[in-house]
């Protein structure tokens, strides 16, 4: 008696598990949302060391903003604690200095002054030696018509203010950060908003209203950062080109944690931020400001044993070029979090209901879960952790791509789904 029990226990469980899985996949198919585009994901138990649910997880997806998960594993392995904001060496009268892309310095995200102290503090004549820099401004599939939205700050060799310029309109006072555009703007009374010429930094107020906030990319360059520098420190920075004395420039200066560089990327999504730590990351591998040296070096060296082989153009997931299967994208949590641990890795993420771009998202719930949205029009995923009610930390990676319904009704179906993972391991 006691054996047939036993075994019929053991049957139970067995169908019961087995049964978890086409359970999704049905929730799934019978979605008349999910059946207006293409799904795919990928489930996998930490502990156990292996995949639980599958779904297309070796199909490929745009993965837009998820693509700064692979930026992120590429700041870990090649940054270090604290972000260099400058190289410099000095003479007697003289501060040689060069950039190294900190996307920190005077970015209103971020309150450490460190970098600009010491450059405002120094009694010597201040000399800028060039970057090796040989980047593009934007990113290789990047929409054309965005230049004139913040999420498209262009990506530079020496990143000031955010590379954005930002107006505040209020009864017919104007402020501008930085002040070096404050000639630059022209105000008109109609109603189309803060604009910027396409090929120039001349920029057009056309609003009725009596309060107006925007911010909006400049052209960037290294001139035109060390020109905006000489006018917060009301003094002239001369520009050296010298690639002997750019690699005698040893000593640095710090400006904020790493660990702060990634929180605000990965919680507020922010692009420029993403950019810059590959910048960033390259110039340690080579001594060149050039997104695709980390990126070929990453893919080459850590990202090869992959289930699938990765298409990675950018650092923030603007392109439309990049592809990466939902399995493989969730090889490369695990990856992260060899470094990170779970626990540091899920503070570092948006929590569901709670914060970041995640904080209407599953808002009824209590959150489990800890992951990066990326959006492009008709793409969204959500890559991250995942807490079961049985306590089981899964690793999770829900794309999808070329939805035609609202963003709104495809998160709706995406909670349901992950409310049915939880519930189920």
């Amino acid at each position: 008696m006691n054996s047939f029990i036993a075994r019929s226990i053991l049957i139970i469980l067995f169908i019961s598990c087995i049964s978890c899985g086409p359970s999704i996949t049905r929730q799934i198919k019978s979605s008349s949302s999910f059946e207006k585009g293409f799904t795919g994901i990928a489930v996998y138990d930490l502990e156990k060391d292996e995949m639980v649910y599958e779904y297309n997880s070796d199909k490929y997806f745009t993965p837009a903003s998820n693509t700064k998960i692979l930026t992120f594993y590429t700041g870990l392995k090649y940054l270090e604690d604290s972000i260099t904001a400058f190289k410099y060496n000095s003479s007697a009268d003289t501060l040689y200095f060069t950039t190294t892309g900190d996307p920190s310095f005077l970015n209103d995200k971020f309150e450490n002054n460190n970098s600009l102290k010491f450059l405002s503090e120094t009694k010597k004549e201040l000399v800028y030696v060039q970057s090796n820099w040989q980047g593009t401004a934007q990113g290789s599939g990047w929409a054309w018509d965005d230049y004139e939205y913040s999420f498209s700050a262009e990506r530079s060799a020496f990143p000031i203010f955010g590379n954005l310029v930002t107006l505040n309109y209020n009864n017919s006072s104007l402020k501008v950060i930085p002040e070096y555009f404050q000639d630059s703007i022209k105000i008109a009374q109609s109603g189309s908003g803060l604009t910027r010429k396409l090929d120039a930094n001349q920029f057009s107020l056309n609003t009725t209203k009596e309060n107006y906030s925007r911010s909006v990319p400049f052209r960037t360059s290294e001139k035109n950062s060390i020109a905006i520098l000489s006018d917060i420190l009301q003094k002239r920075v001369y520009v050296k080109y010298d690639r002997v004395l750019l690699s005698e420039l040893y000593q640095t200066v710090n400006s904020i944690s790493s660990d702060s560089l990634y929180k605000v990327m990965l919680h507020e999504s922010d692009n420029l931020i993403a950019e810059q730590i590959l910048l960033m990351s390259a110039l340690k591998i080579s001594d060149t400001l050039n997104t695709d040296i980390a990126i070929s070096e990453v893919t080459e060296k850590d990202f090869k044993d992959l289930p699938d082989k990765i298409f990675w153009v950018d650092g923030s997931g603007l392109s439309r070029y990049n592809l990466i299967t939902p399995r493989s994208l969730v090889q490369v949590l695990k990856k992260i979090i060899k470094t990170t641990g779970t626990e540091k890795l899920k503070s570092l993420l948006p929590t569901t209901g709670k914060e970041g771009t995640l904080k209407s998202f599953l808002a009824n719930e209590d959150p489990f879960v800890f992951a990066k949205s990326g959006s492009l029009r008709n793409n969204y995923s959500l890559s991250g952790i995942l807490v079961s009610n049985k306590g089981k930390t899964l690793l999770f990676s829900f794309m999808n791509s070329n939805y035609t319904i609202t963003s709104g009704e495809l998160k709706a179906e995406m909670e349901k789904i992950l409310v049915s993972i939880r519930n189920r391991y």
